[in-house]
């Protein structure tokens, strides 16, 4: 028996994620937040991007309010017409708009490089126990990453996913331009 492909693997992770019971989502969503905001990763980092979360996605407001409040500089993904992710900064009264994926972005804002940053907290859609991730598919973080894969040790940003537990699949087979996360917090752990 074949494994499933990571289009099918994406399209049941999806579908669990979806059917969570909005209680439970907002209970997973608070203790996921509360475990990253308790580990060292968000202590002892300084500069962090984060996405802004949809519907379905890990909530991700504590984290955003409890940098604020940490005097800490705190970063949002834009996707631009060229497929490329850009980092701009994201202060309490920072207009966002839709783009052209539906995601919240900020308008404007200082940009950083990728490689500037700390910790990048990223969005999923199923991870295994290796830290593959599977995204939406259109290879935005695996592009923007990319020197992370290159021999020389990087020791920043740190790749973490936020994730319920419910996305957690057996086996993701990676594709040679993955990038593996550093980490997943889940409510599971």
């Amino acid at each position: 028996m074949s494994e499933p492909d990571n289009a099918s693997l994406r399209i049941a992770a999806r579908k669990r994620r979806r059917v969570l019971d909005e209680d439970d989502r907002l209970r997973a969503a608070r203790r996921i937040q509360r475990r990253f905001l308790q580990s060292n990763l968000f202590f002892s980092g300084e500069r962090f991007a984060c996405y802004v979360a949809m519907p379905e996605e890990v909530d991700t407001s504590l984290i955003f309010d409890r940098a604020w409040r940490a005097g800490k500089s705190i970063f949002a993904p834009v996707t631009d017409r060229h497929r490329q992710l850009r980092f701009v900064r994201i202060e309490r009264n920072t207009p966002l708009r839709q783009s052209r994926f539906g995601l919240w972005e900020p308008v404007s804002g200082a940009e950083a490089a990728p490689d500037s940053l700390d910790v990048i907290l990223t969005p999923l859609v199923a991870f295994d126990a290796e830290r593959h991730r599977i995204g939406m598919g259109g290879g935005y973080y695996d592009s923007c990453f990319a020197f992370l894969k290159r021999p020389r040790k990087w020791l920043r940003p740190k790749l973490v996913g936020l994730a319920f537990d419910c996305q957690k699949v057996e086996k993701i087979t990676p594709n040679p331009w993955d990038i593996r996360l550093y980490r997943v917090i889940s409510e599971a752990g």
